[in-house]
């Protein structure tokens, strides 16, 4: 009996920090592709033509030929199931619109039929999901069989809009991520934290740690927020608080009509009606405002005539600019008004009902305020009205065409300091001119709204023509001066030798220096030397809650080849990266780890990792150790027990650091100069056999700049006796 040509899925594990395959996680997944090792991609009829058919995208996968087109040259002439699959999987997340681009397929031995496939994935879910889907697409693609791709994206999408960062904390994400600025996702959510420890800051799309509570009360409170800007000479329009419809057509005739009618705290544009004449227009949008609102209570205000804008003050600057238009359609004498905006309005792919999409759908069935539009008009929904005629559907909500360029200084000015008097670090400022490059009092222009979280997305994606506005960047720049990283002191230790003591001795040193300091090690988590629960969390997690733990100023971790192997590391990069050895692949061979050479891959991943100001500590007697070097973007220090190991002797001729042991004392060399000797008084008669541990510790904490005089008082005073101690 022929074996079907399936692909097995025999493990999946999300990688969540840096790891053997990339800086960043993964879904790592074990194949079996069977009866497929017999067959490759060129000796299946029609395998070809199929894939590159239903997935044309996959022309820009450069693959492992390097250019445009290379995976299709590879799957024209010939690879392997785990492969082809790789690479369906990595167009599946992106044609559902998170975009990824690394992927890298192994075999564990030849001829096994087992391979190791990962992938870069935005969210576990999502990848998990792309993985199946795949295997099921490329399983049809081989025996010929129909497949529902377009259903398959569809799900897939719909996961991506729900389990991933929201397009306007998305570009702050990656604003960050361009200044080399870390970021943790603290929730499902929007909540994301930039930076680390006691320098991180936070964010919840637009809202910041320093937004203001005080500041998003009064912005919420659209009566006071008036008379705090009328108090600061800002343009505002005239207007009343009413409570009930009578009060509000007696607001409209002191005021003077045309007027606006709002909810006291309104949002989006939501229960707004504008251009108000009529009593019986002024009751009906007074009801409207209470239905949208949340409270009874409701603004009368002097209708202001001009283009509805919408500006973004971050800080105390404008950083984009947006103006709004009135949406029409057409009648054709034949479909009714709402047949209409579905045709004329909401097939515009700026409008849908998720984030990806700045303009909202146009609802006159739903929306009251369009209705009492219509009304106006003597039309309804589902009126036809004659051929030719233009409806006008909305007054508001549609700003979506940048004009940044064009706003008058003095505009500017003026919304920078609205956000000011409200107090808010991030606004939405709405105003109402009949041109936003002269000034408003020329015009008679005013300042309607201050608004806190505001949207990004028309900045982001505005209106065709419109240049895209790095509001990310805005923020960012806000969040952090020009030079911060948001990073704190991370030392990573990887190997087996003494690696839980070199941490705890490393984390003492920046102790004694001033520093509070977190360690995750294989003996536990420790701030500032106490040692707290762990709790049912795994190592990654407890080196992140280190790094969450807005006291912590510098931290340590002792990375175990296992756990880089199965949640890679807790942190982005590090400052120093020690590595001790490369022992260990007995206790690994259920990873496909049995030889010194593979456990290279394993430990090379500290080296890797280590920014390119920092400092790779090495042991000069390891010679795999020894050759991870040349890999290290930052500079090098080799320590030792003897000081005539090749390694050292070259390093230091050459001008580099290095830390040995002659005649019981600690020698710190610099190039020919030999820097500082730490006596062997230092470490305990009885602890010799942790020389090279403390050679380690001293070497990092020469390359965190600390002091030999320090080093040498704090190795004095460390608890040895009490280093196992729970």
């Amino acid at each position: 009996m022929t074996k079907k040509k399936e692909i097995d899925i025999l493990r999946v594990t999300h990688v969540r920090g840096p790891n053997i395959w990339t800086y960043r996680p993964v879904i790592e997944t074990w194949l079996d592709i069977g009866e497929l090792e017999n067959f490759p991609s060129n000796k299946i009829p029609g395998l070809y033509e199929r894939l590159t058919g239903w997935l044309p995208g996959m022309v820009e996968h450069r693959c492992g030929v390097g250019s445009h087109g290379g995976f299709f040259e590879r799957l024209r002439d010939g690879t392997y199931a785990g492969h082809i699959l790789e690479h369906v999987v990595l167009e599946l997340q992106n044609l559902a619109g998170m975009r990824t681009g690394f992927g890298k397929t192994r075999q564990t031995a030849e001829g096994s039929g087992i391979y190791k496939m990962a992938f870069r994935t935005r969210q576990e879910q999502v990848g998990r999901a792309a993985l199946e889907a795949g295997r099921e697409l490329l399983h049809a693609a081989i025996e010929d069989k129909p497949y529902d791709l377009a259903g398959a994206v569809e799900k897939l999408t719909d996961m991506v809009e729900r389990l991933c960062l929201g397009p306007s904390t998305n570009s702050i994400v990656e604003a960050a991520t361009n200044r080399g600025i870390p970021h943790i996702r603290l929730t499902d959510g929007n909540l994301v934290q930039l930076g680390h420890g006691a320098r991180q800051r936070r964010i919840w799309t637009a809202e910041t740690d320093n937004t203001s509570a005080i500041a998003e009360g009064i912005a919420s409170d659209k009566d006071m927020t008036k008379q705090i800007l009328r108090s600061c000479g800002v343009p505002v329009p005239e207007g009343d608080l009413v409570r009930s419809e009578d009060e509000a057509w007696e607001a409209a005739q002191d005021v003077g009509l045309p007027v606006a009618v709002k909810p006291y705290d309104a949002n989006h544009g939501r229960g707004v009606t504008l251009n108000l004449t009529t009593e019986a227009d002024v009751r009906r949008a007074y009801h409207i405002a209470v239905e949208r609102g949340d409270s009874s209570s409701v603004i009368v205000e002097r209708f202001v005539v001009g283009d509805e804008h919408r500006l973004l003050v971050v800080g105390r600057k404008l950083v984009a600019a947006s103006r709004g238009e009135s949406v029409w359609v057409t009648a054709d004498g034949v479909n009714t008004v709402q047949a209409l905006v579905d045709t004329q309005i909401n097939s515009d792919p700026r409008r849908g009902p998720n984030e990806e999409h700045p303009l909202n759908p146009v609802e006159p069935n739903k929306s009251p305020e369009v209705q009492l539009e219509l009304k106006r008009q003597d039309l309804t929904p589902d009126s036809i009205p004659e051929a030719g005629r233009k409806v006008l559907i909305q007054l508001n909500g549609n700003v979506a065409n940048d004009v940044t360029d064009l706003v008058h200084p003095s505009v500017a000015e003026m919304a920078a300091l609205a956000a000011r008097a409200v107090g808010l670090d991030i606004a939405g400022i709405d105003l109402v001119a009949q041109d936003i490059s002269k000034p408003l009092e020329e015009q008679g222009g005013a300042i309607i709204e201050v608004n806190a979280s505001p949207g990004l997305l028309a900045h982001l994606k505005p209106a065709p023509g419109g240049t895209p506005r790095d509001v990310g960047g805005a923020i960012v720049g806000e969040l952090f001066a020009k030079d911060e990283d948001g990073r704190i002191p991370i030392v990573g230790v990887a190997g087996t030798r003494h690696t839980a003591l070199i941490a705890r001795l490393t984390a003492w040193l920046l102790q004694v220096s001033g520093r509070y300091v977190g360690v995750a090690c294989e003996e536990g988590v420790y701030l500032n030397g106490r040692k707290i629960r762990r709790g049912p969390l795994t190592e990654w997690e407890s080196g992140q809650r280190l790094l969450l733990n807005k006291n912590v100023e510098s931290a340590v971790f002792a990375n175990g080849n296992r756990m880089v192997l199965t949640e890679g590391f807790a942190y982005d990069r590090c400052t120093v990266g020690v590595v001790t050895d490369t022992q260990g692949h007995e206790q690994l061979g259920e990873f496909y780890i049995d030889t010194p050479e593979k456990m290279f891959g394993i430990l090379r991943t500290q080296v890797d990792v280590i920014l390119p100001d920092g400092v790779a500590v090495l042991n000069a007697s390891d010679a795999q150790v020894a050759d991870m070097a040349e890999l290290c973007d930052g500079s090098v220090l080799f320590y030792g027990l003897d000081e005539n190991v090749p390694a050292i002797v070259d390093h230091v001729k050459q001008g580099g650091r290095a830390v040995f042991l002659r005649d019981g004392a600690f020698v710190l060399a610099h190039g020919a100069d030999e820097v500082a000797t730490l006596p062997a008084s230092c470490l305990p008669t009885d602890e010799a056999e942790c020389r090279e541990a403390v050679l380690a510790a001293i070497g990092t904490g020469w390359a965190l700049e600390l002091s030999p005089d320090l080093i040498a008082a704090a190795l004095r005073t460390f608890e040895w006796k009490n280093r196992h101690a729970a």
